[in-house]
């Protein structure tokens, strides 16, 4: 491998817009990120999923009696 190439990679300082804040190692100094997994909905178990104007009724309705249909 060639020498004096390759950034410096050396620990990181992390801060969260939550303000948590951790190390980790990068090639920059400090980074600043908007989630992280202390406030992320997925990983915090407060992820929903938002049914705009009843679309999943909807569809089960239309699909369901064709299935009955089909069936017979």
């Amino acid at each position: 491998m060639r020498e004096n190439i390759h950034p410096k990679f050396g620990p990181c300082e992390v801060h969260c817009a939550c303000g948590n804040t951790f190390e980790t190692r990068s090639t920059k100094n400090v980074l600043k990120i908007e989630t992280c997994s202390v406030c992320h909905p997925f990983w915090t178990g407060k992820h929903k999923v938002l049914d705009t104007a009843g679309r999943i009724e909807r569809f089960n309705r239309k699909y369901a009696a064709k299935a009955v249909q089909t069936s017979k």
